[in-house]
């Protein structure tokens, strides 16, 4: 494939269309490791992923398994359902549907299996957090390792692209292999040249986002004598809301996944003390490593921040498991022992089921209150969390209050002689 094809084929296979709504399938399986209401939870997620992307869920499927299926992801009887569910669907041009989305990575032999049988777009999780990502790209730092993430996505899932040309095994010599009679060369010649325009195309990006890198390790450098402070959490908790209210900036922020793909970086000031504020990317269940390698400059303020501020979806039914996620995120990035702070977001937007007086059965994770779970984890975390809602403007003064408290401390410790914090004086 020439230069100019690849670029124009580039995750084309993978990606939704922008210009118009499509309606898709989602299915998922309850396994060993994840039961029932985890997997509806990762669904909810999924479905989410999907409407950010630009597509409207119709249905979904679930199947128990003890594990994926190597070859067709689910059961051959579930396949069968779903195909039966798109052909009828399809019948009617109101309602086509153009593709089912599964939760997990699949492999290039799962897609092409899946393909086959179901003859509609196949995506997976990866492919569609990699559209998500290319769609919000806006510096040329992000749309680099946007498209270096995708090709290495891409890298092993090459051959399926070519099962036109009936090219599947075998060398170029004798014995190529079943069905390779009179078909010994182009498509693996095909392949072959396919992978080297990637694995060069790769080579640049990574020598492009390593240039970039220098360029951001300068510009961190010659920031000053100042304290950083990270925002990180998981994707669509609040950190750009957040992050505009204490800068007062404009930062893209919307009730979308992955609204904030670049790092933002503000100079804040409160009281007398100047610092750091900077914005990152959301994080997420199933991240896959090459996303997260991919995006080592951007990640490179967590591990630069001297205090993160973890914000948390207190609304979110899931969210001690998100807590979970970014901490072992933070964890893998290297950046597990820095000071840290927890800031429940949304307590406007929390709701709980209150229990019938004469109902003694005991308490669920949905009749706790918010006094209760305040009450908890302030008991848990001393003075490191505070319950704030950055939409409604709660409690932002006490937050202000205890992050200047944070910064501080730091600050001392590290820039002892630093003339910045000038005295202040309490009005009479």
């Amino acid at each position: 494939m020439r230069c100019l094809e690849i670029e124009a084929y580039r995750m084309k296979e993978f990606v939704i269309s922008e210009a118009q709504t499509e309606k898709a399938v989602l299915v998922g399986l309850v396994t060993q490791t994840q039961n029932e209401r985890k997997t509806n939870e990762y669904l909810d997620e999924l479905a989410f992923l999907a409407e950010t992307a630009g597509a409207e869920v119709v249905k979904r499927f679930t199947q128990k398994l003890d594990t994926p299926n190597s070859v067709t992801y689910v059961g051959k009887g579930k396949l069968q359902e779903v195909k039966e569910y798109l052909e009828l669907q399809n019948e009617s041009e109101e309602t086509e549907i153009g593709m089912v989305i599964f939760d997990d990575e699949l492999s290039a032999k799962q897609i092409r299996n899946i393909e086959n049988e179901l003859k509609v777009k196949i995506l997976d999780r990866t492919s569609l957090i990699l559209d998500i990502f290319a769609m919000r790209a806006q510096t040329a730092n992000a749309k680099t390792q946007v498209e270096l993430a995708q090709y290495k996505y891409m890298l092993p899932r090459l051959q399926r692209l070519w099962t036109h040309l009936e090219r599947q095994g075998g060398g170029s010599g004798a014995g190529g292999g079943k069905g390779s009679v009179g078909l010994r060369g182009p498509g693996e010649t095909q392949l072959e040249m396919d992978r080297r325009i990637i694995l060069n195309r790769m080579a640049l990006l990574k020598q492009r986002l390593a240039e970039i890198d220098t360029q951001k390790s300068t510009q961190r450098k010659n920031r000053g004598r100042m304290i950083r402070v990270a925002l990180v959490g998981y994707t669509n908790v609040g950190k750009s809301t957040l992050m505009n209210l204490l800068a007062k900036s404009e930062v893209f922020a919307e009730n979308k996944l992955f609204a904030t793909l670049d790092t933002t970086v503000r100079k804040v000031i409160i009281e007398n003390l100047p610092f750091l504020l900077s914005d990152t990317v959301g994080f997420i269940r199933k991240l896959p490593t090459d996303l997260v390698d991919s995006f080592k400059s951007t990640l490179d303020e967590v591990r630069e921040a001297d205090l993160l501020v973890h914000v948390v979806d207190i609304s979110h039914p899931d969210f001690e498991e998100q807590i979970q996620v970014v901490e072992k995120t933070i964890a893998d990035l290297g950046a597990g022992g820095k000071p840290s702070m927890i800031v429940f977001n949304k307590v406007d937007a929390y709701t709980y089921v209150e229990k019938a007086e004469d109902d003694l059965t005991p308490k669920t994770k949905e009749n706790i209150t918010l006094e209760e779970l305040m009450h908890t984890w302030m008991a848990k975390l001393n003075d490191n969390c505070i319950f704030i809602s950055a939409r409604e403007k709660t409690n932002i003064d006490q937050f202000r209050d205890l992050l200047y408290k944070k910064v501080k401390e730091l600050h001392v410790q590290k820039y002892p002689y630093n003339d910045f914090l000038y005295q202040t004086y309490d009005e009479e």
